[in-house]
């Protein structure tokens, strides 16, 4: 059976979707900008600072699935310009450390609020 995952340390969903579901051992999460959950504003300071701070987002959502970072296995990144991805991997992979989960990444039109950067992940929780 699947259970749908929600963490207040993220912010709430911005449509009629859940911030996760949990389907068997795997995590599935929704995309997550760079809103920081405290202020409901994105983060300052461009692609970087709203990395982290999606980033961190997701960590929370993980966390209420059961799942650590260390578990994602898949990693799906929309970036509104190309021209921001060495400055966008440069905090990821700062955040995730050695952790290296396979990674697709593509660039959009538009994203949700004004985001320069969404990513969403697929975990394990075992």
């Amino acid at each position: 059976m699947n259970r749908l995952v929600h963490s207040d340390k993220a912010p709430q969903a911005l449509g009629p979707y859940s911030q996760a579901l949990v389907a068997g051992e795997f995590v599935f999460t929704s995309g997550q900008v760079g809103i920081d959950p405290g202020t409901g504003c994105l983060a300052e300071g461009g692609v970087s600072a709203e990395t982290r701070q999606a980033l961190l987002n997701l960590t929370h959502v993980l966390e209420a699935a059961g799942a650590t970072l260390d578990r994602v296995v898949k990693a799906t990144v929309f970036l509104i310009d190309m021209g921001e991805f060495k400055e966008f991997n440069a905090a990821y992979a700062q955040f995730l450390g050695d952790h290296r989960p396979a990674r697709s990444t593509v660039q959009v039109a538009a994203l949700p609020a004004g985001a320069r950067v969404e990513i969403e992940f697929v975990a394990t929780r075992y």
